[in-house]
Parts: structure tokens; sequence; C-alpha cells
């Protein structure tokens, strides 16, 4: 029986001559040449004003909360249905969450639903694109003027998606973007933060290099650096960025290949929905996804159990995602859910990530959608 596995990282063949180069160099902090033409390369691709290699998206969502100065009683929206780094930047500058409920359709934060959240107290807006499907980010960006809120984008999925032709990550005022072995292009751990706003260019780097001005010094503006804010070290090693950088460079190739494996579930699996035993991804209208993820809905938790122990046997891997977090213990501490959960506990339990990944061929869809199809028939 061939086993089909939920998630291959990807490697493009280029990443050990990078990680030579790196050696032969002898440079292996972060900053180096690598790391450069990673960053030009996210600025050249989002429109982004400045893009900075992280450790991770959760330290970009780090840098995130204390460059907008998040203090002890402020109030951040987002979505319950999102992994809990997207909370925890913001509950360790001591905010309180406010969670709001999501669309069922994309599994995103219901636009209706967020300015009935806002308070005197709210400082952040913080859409999750869950899957590289965008959220409504205009609607989200009138509300954010209306009541002069900033904009935190949690574009972990999104590398090379868009909204209404603009790159996930460049529309709020902050992006920031994941690495993660389990993404489209990955360097085992790794993120990025996009500043799309100028007056945050400066002080993004301080905090990255911890707190200090290092930066500055080491491009010859200062004659010495020193401790001048807030900060942690959120530099990517060299190493990590020369892998990324290979992977970066292909991101366009493996989108298309992504895509046409994504359309091919769909194609296959239509018929399912149009009978009514499962929902598949949606994706809106003036939105271009990246085809982070493959998700269908099942009748309820049971029933998706039941699937994933029938393709288990089959040798098929497949997993779900996010408990709400407002429902978690730490969640009922440091949030509040505003509102009323309609969507975000009952489509959760009900969500099925089906593989999808480079190596993946056309046959596997094949496979795994007939299995799916044998176990609604059988």
């Amino acid at each position: 029986m061939k086993k089909i596995l939920f998630n291959v990282p990807l490697m493009t063949g280029k990443e050990i001559d990078n990680i030579r180069q790196v050696f032969a160099n002898q440079k292996f902090c972060g900053d180096g040449n690598f790391t450069k033409l990673c960053n030009k390369w996210l600025e050249d691709n989002t429109g982004a004003r400045k893009a900075l290699l992280t450790t991770s998206c959760t330290h970009a969502l780090e840098m995130a909360a204390i460059l907008l100065d998040i203090k002890e009683g402020d109030e951040v929206i987002m979505p319950s249905y999102t992994f809990v780094s997207t909370a925890n930047a913001f509950v360790l500058r001591g905010a309180k969450i406010v969670f709001v409920d999501i669309r069922p359709d994309t599994m995103n934060i219901d636009e209706k639903k967020i300015e009935a959240a806002v308070t005197d107290k709210t400082k952040v807006i913080v859409p999750v694109h869950y899957g590289g499907i965008s959220c409504e980010m205009d609607e989200i960006m009138r509300i954010a003027e209306d009541h002069n809120l900033y904009v935190v984008e949690d574009a972990a999925q999104g590398l090379m998606a868009e909204y209404k032709g603009r790159t996930l990550g460049s529309i709020g005022h902050i992006g920031c973007f994941s690495f993660h072995e389990t993404k489209n292009y990955q360097c085992g751990e790794g993120g990025a933060i996009l500043l799309n706003d100028e007056s945050f260019l400066e002080r993004a780097e301080i905090i990255r290099e911890k707190g200090t001005d290092r930066s500055k010094f080491f491009r010859g503006e200062i004659d010495k650096y020193t401790w001048v804010d807030t900060g942690s070290s959120y530099l990517m090693s060299e190493i990590t960025a020369a892998f990324l950088y290979a992977q970066l460079e292909s991101a366009e190739l493996v989108t298309q290949k992504r895509v046409k494996l994504w359309e091919r579930y769909f194609v296959n699996l239509k018929s399912l929905e149009k009978t009514g035993k499962i929902r598949l991804s949606f994706v809106p209208d003036n939105i271009k996804h990246n085809a982070h993820m493959f998700f269908i809905k099942l009748k309820n938790i049971e029933e998706r159990q039941q699937l994933i122990n029938f393709l288990q046997d089959n040798g098929i891997q497949t997993v779900f995602h996010y408990i709400p977090l407002h429902s978690s213990k730490a969640g009922l501490v440091s949030g509040k859910f505003c509102g009323e959960d309609i969507y975000t506990t009952n489509d959760s339990e009900r969500i099925l990530r089906l593989p999808l990944h480079e190596q993946l061929k056309e046959e596997d869809i094949d496979i795994i959608t007939n299995s799916i199809k044998e176990f609604f028939h059988g």
C-alpha cells in the first residue's frame, strides 16, 4: 500500500550549495549576504517598505507588539481560530485578547463582527489569512482608519497570495510571515516582518538587534553602538537564510504546482459537495490564493474522526487544525469572546486538511479523492 504523507518539507536542491557559500565566507550570524538577499526578495515581491528576516513568525509578531507599544490593559482583536502565537505575542506585552467569530466559508475573521468588538481600549486588529486566502482587508482597514487602530496581518500562511492585486502582509501597517517546515517555502524555523509604515523602519532594526543601534554601526552611520530601546535577538542565522533563499527563488514555480494540485482536489470532490456530503475550500472573488492547504468540512466531529481513521487505514495521512483559543486554559485567562460563537467552535470540529505538498503527484490526489468517495459511498 502506498503511503501518502500529509506534509513533506520543500527542498529545491540548491540549499546545500548556498550553505557551502556561507561556510566559504565564514559569516554565520545574522545579516550576512543571504539575509540581505532574502530581505530584498521579500521587498521586491511584496512591495513592503522594509522586510526583515526573523527567527520565526512568532518573533515577527512579538516585534510588532513591541513596535506598537502594546501595554497592560490594551485590547487586541483577532479570531479565536488561529495558532497560539497570534495571541501570545500581544499577551506577553500585557494585552487582553478580544476574540470574534469567523466566517464559515474561509475560516477567516468575520469582518462584519469586528466593529462591535472595538472599545476605547482597542489598539490593534490582527487578521489571520487562513490557508493563504485573504481576509476582507478593505473593510478591516476601513474600521482601523475610522477608529485610529493598527492592523497587523498574520500572514504566516500567506506568502505569494494576494488581495485585489496586493500581496498579503503588505496591506496592514505590519505583516508577519512564517517559514516553518510546514509552510509552502521553508527553512525549518524562520519568519519575516514586513514594515509598511515609514515610522517603524528605524525602530524595528533596533528591536531586532536586542534593543541596540548595532545595524547603524555596521553601516558606518555611527562610531559605536549602545542599548537604546527594548528588544531581543530576533535575527535569523546566515545558514538558515541561505537555505531559505534557495526556496524563495523557486517560489513562483512551487506556487504554480501547488495551485494545480489544489484545483484537482476541487474538481474531484465537487460532486460530493453537490450532494451535501462535504463542504469544500472557498476562494472569494478578487483573491489570489497560494494553495497553502486544501480542506474539507464534514458533518460533525464524529464523522471527521471516522474519515481520518478510514484514510489512515488506506495509507493516507490527514490532520485537523486549531482548537479555538478562547476555550483553552490560557485563553480563558488572557482573552474574552465578543459576540456569539456561531462558527468558530462548530467548524473547527468539522474541518479536515488533506495532504498538499510539492512532492505530491496528480495521481496521488486521485487516490485520496477516490478514497474519500469510497468512504461516503460505502
